[in-house]
């Protein structure tokens, strides 16, 4: 699978590939990265990408020429790449458009700068627009990290075991169940007995009540939504 990523900084991002797993992924060409800085397309002499806000206010805005023309590039390079912008004014990414994401053969992220983009280029160019979460950032590369991280993880073959996404938060709607290892005893703190002793469909029961719990401490609203399904 390809990843576009559209950014006036790409040695942000190209560091988070060279260790680890997404390493590995690339390594054995199971995802390629390619990176777009709309600075090289710019027309103006000075190479600006970025202009005050026609309506006044604080802070400079993407321009139109060069966002545009590095995705019309992109679009006649990778004819099928979905393109996307990150953005706080979207619907926050789930593990589900993950999931969804990892089936399509290129993804293209657009990253913002200073206060965001022209709103007509999302117009234009949008496939989907996401934002990773009620918060603002100095640039949408690290949501398209987060972003390319969860979708590579859906990618057959980029987890050395695919059974670890089976029991992942939010694959079931729940929060996943805390995870312990050895020692089975340390400062007075143990684990849950049950855990140790092998009966898959006891520990199946323990670790549906934990993430219960978890899932109604951490995220009550999710907590809720399921409580209303079971209640139908």
């Amino acid at each position: 699978m390809r990843f576009n990523f559209v950014t006036l900084f790409p040695n942000i991002i190209e560091g988070y590939f060279s260790d680890s797993i997404l390493k590995r992924a690339v390594d054995k060409n199971l995802i390629d990265l390619k990176f777009y800085n709309p600075r090289d397309y710019s027309k103006n002499r000075h190479l600006k990408v970025d202009d005050a806000r026609i309506s006044g206010g604080a802070g400079m805005v993407m321009t139109i020429q060069p966002l545009s023309d590095t995705i019309k590039d992109i679009k006649q390079k990778d004819k099928n790449s979905k393109i996307v912008f990150l953005t706080p004014v979207a619907k926050p990414f789930k593990q589900v458009d993950a999931k969804r994401l990892a089936k399509e053969k290129s993804v293209t992220f657009v990253c913002g700068r200073y206060e965001g983009f022209d709103e007509r280029l999302i117009e234009t160019y949008a496939d989907e627009v996401f934002s990773i979460g009620d918060y603002i950032l100095t640039g949408g590369e690290l949501g398209a990290m987060v972003m390319c991280d969860a979708i590579s993880r859906n990618i057959e073959g980029v987890l050395g075991n695919s059974d670890s996404l089976i029991e992942e938060s939010f694959e079931n709607s729940l929060l996943e169940a805390p995870t312990f290892t050895k020692p089975n005893f340390y400062e007075e703190k143990s684990v849950i007995s049950e855990l140790l002793k092998g009966n898959h469909s006891k520990i199946a029961t323990i670790k549906l009540k934990l993430s219960l719990f978890k899932t109604k401490y951490f995220r009550p609203d999710i907590y809720s939504k399921v409580k209303a399904e079971h209640e139908k």
